[in-house]
């Protein structure tokens, strides 16, 4: 049996050591107690860092032949680095989780367990707590997982994160939804599988600093609802009727008041704000619209997911 890790990195170098010891820690103990049967990759999937982490990696390649590392030619993103991950896993499991410490290592074993003995085909984790964050990136946090839920059809958990333990069958299944503008939460929900969930208490990173900055944050919850959902599309075509009802009504307001009491339309301030409430709406609507343009135009010109620099990986099964 072969677990692989895949570890995205973005300017890690500070965190990677004490990433390394552990997970070493934790599969060292894995092999002994599983014997000689039990194998390890630990894949590490270098999204373009600016500091010192491929030369990182590659120490740790030189001394463990258990370490794979892929770089890519640039900054992909993250969801870019989990996909290149996904596409050259060889483990019958696969195990995804971040390079900071904030998806501890120590959860792998019970993960396995639960996976092998429950008859799941994924252990995924939620916090049950988010201490350490702002209190208003919580509470944003929250109300987006309660809106996607709401208006789509991808199952995620509030407090859900990227750290998973998976099937084989379930990583080829994320492998084959090649599209490019990709929101993993979204699509571990949408693929369905039996899942079970493992609530651990919120661990803060060990190092470095973190990469997601609120906006950033917003700009991929906002990518989330749009990959997953056509509800803003009926929002905005109720927006539409909706205006136009109120329009209809405003002109035969207007021109019984005219015939009745001969009553020029007075005031331009009123004029004024309803022109830019409603030149508002149409703008609103048709942001909404541009974005799914957007993201259809990105889909069709079929660009990669992401260029390979350099690796030390001898069979790389996709390059996307």
């Amino acid at each position: 049996m072969k677990l692989t890790l895949i570890v995205p990195c973005y300017n890690e170098q500070e965190a990677l050591p004490y990433f390394y010891a552990e997970a070493k820690r934790v599969l060292a103990q894995l092999q002994e107690s599983r014997g000689a049967d039990f194998c390890y990759e630990l894949l590490f999937v270098n999204d373009g860092s600016e500091d010192g982490t491929l030369s990182v990696l590659k120490e740790f390649a030189a001394r463990d032949a258990g370490v794979t590392y892929l770089s890519f030619s640039r900054n992909f993103g993250k969801e870019a680095a989990m996909y290149a991950g996904f596409c050259n896993a060889h483990g019958d499991y696969v195990a995804v989780l971040d390079a900071d410490m904030q998806d501890p290592p120590a959860l792998l074993p019970q993960m396995l367990e639960m996976v092998e003995s429950g008859g799941y085909d994924s252990v995924a984790t939620r916090r049950v707590s988010r201490k350490g964050e702002p209190p208003i990136r919580s509470w944003f946090a929250r109300q987006f997982y309660r809106l996607i839920n709401r208006i789509s059809d991808a199952d995620i958990v509030d407090g859900a994160r990227d750290f998973r333990l998976m099937r084989r069958e379930m990583v080829e299944a994320i492998v084959e939804m090649g599209e490019y503008n990709r929101f993993s939460k979204g699509i571990f929900g949408w693929i369905g599988f039996r899942t079970c969930w493992l609530p651990y208490e919120n661990v803060n990173r060990i190092a470095g600093e973190t990469k997601w900055s609120f906006w950033k944050l917003f700009s991929y919850a906002v990518s989330g609802i749009i990959n997953f959902s056509q509800v803003p599309l009926s929002v905005a075509s109720w927006f539409g009727i909706l205006m136009t009802f109120v329009a209809f009504c405003a002109v035969v307001f207007i021109v019984v008041r005219r015939f009745l009491f001969g009553d020029p339309v007075a005031g331009w301030a009123s004029t004024v704000s309803i022109v830019t409430l409603i030149g508002g709406i149409q703008l609103f609507c048709m942001g909404i619209m541009g974005q799914y343009i957007s993201k259809m135009y990105l889909e069709v010109k079929r660009r990669p997911h992401y260029i390979i620099a350099e690796t030390n990986a001898t069979d790389l099964e996709r390059v996307h």
